[in-house]
């Protein structure tokens, strides 16, 4: 015993428990491809963003010069306009109509396989073939969907010559393309909904509307979430779809800029412009990314 009163103990510390870092050899095969695949091709983007090429061996430095060159081209901000139009678009249709889908679709019995199988199919076809699709439906002279527009409403319809029928024809095939995957999402939310709150719904005798409201779109909220924030980025980086139809025209008018990226990539082979334009396209991606994390973060708390 000590003055203190203390007990005193001659038993060891226990000693600290070393961590086993040999986990981090699983990591090293990912960490290396990803080296290869991504950070050595940005750091190549990087380089050209900053020179002027003549030719592999001939190039000039010139700093920020495309970068700036980029953000005050008319073209750029009009095709950022145009994609951010469309996504806008996208949501405003896509959503309304999975979530719809959805709530029209069988829950039990063997039609829940079929429908299943039914909505999903569009989302097995690869984009480029949608595009040939469309390209070929929406044809005035052989296309189904083409002639019965110009022969049976009457309406003078022609996606290779009117801008605004190029525009619907692209903002078509993509709720044709896409809705599905809302459509899917928000059937997996409605299945997740307990059955007692249906019953509790029918005995207080609401509507089908009401239901809806109280019940079944407030436990969406998550779900369409995420298809909101899905939805919004395929559309906003989409390419194959509208190039394989239209090639961003007639003239510019489905030009976006993941189109207008390519052209100054591989059409003009501008490759300085097109590296910083690539850079800038790449950190607005990731700026949204950042928001939409963030929004899907709060919204789960």
């Amino acid at each position: 015993m000590s003055e203190q009163g203390d007990v005193r103990t001659d038993e060891p510390r226990p000693a600290l428990k070393r961590k086993d870092n040999r986990a981090w050899w699983l990591v090293l095969p990912v960490v290396v491809s990803v080296a290869f695949t991504a950070v050595i091709p940005l750091m190549t983007v990087v380089n050209f963003s900053v020179q002027d090429v003549f030719s592999p061996v001939d190039r000039v430095f010139v700093g920020l010069e495309w970068f700036r060159s980029i953000s005050r081209d008319p073209e750029v901000r009009a095709a950022l306009v145009r994609t951010l139009l469309f996504s806008a678009q996208v949501l405003l249709l896509e959503i309304p109509l999975g979530v719809a889908l959805a709530v029209v679709m069988p829950r039990r019995g063997v039609w829940v396989s079929v429908a299943l199988v039914l909505v999903a199919l569009p989302l097995l076809i690869p984009w480029n073939v949608v595009g040939t699709i469309w390209q070929i439906f929406a044809r005035g002279d052989i296309g189904l969907g083409g002639w019965t527009i110009n022969n049976v409403l009457g309406v003078n319809f022609n996606y290779t010559l009117d801008s605004t029928d190029a525009w619907i024809t692209v903002l078509l095939m993509d709720v044709w393309h896409w809705t599905p995957l809302v459509a899917l999402l928000a059937y997996a939310g409605l299945r997740s909904i307990p059955e007692p709150y249906f019953q509790a719904a029918q005995i207080d005798a609401a509507s089908a509307w009401a239901t809806f409201r109280h019940i079944q779109l407030p436990r969406l909220r998550g779900v369409l979430t995420i298809a909101v924030l899905l939805r919004f980025m395929d559309s906003f980086m989409i390419y194959t779809e509208p190039f394989v139809v239209t090639g961003g025209g007639p003239g510019n008018a489905t030009s976006f800029l993941s189109i207008l990226l390519s052209k100054i990539a591989v059409g003009q082979f501008d490759v300085g412009p097109a590296a910083a334009f690539s850079l800038l396209y790449f950190l607005l991606v990731q700026i949204l990314c950042y928001v939409f994390f963030t929004v899907l973060t709060r919204s789960g708390r």
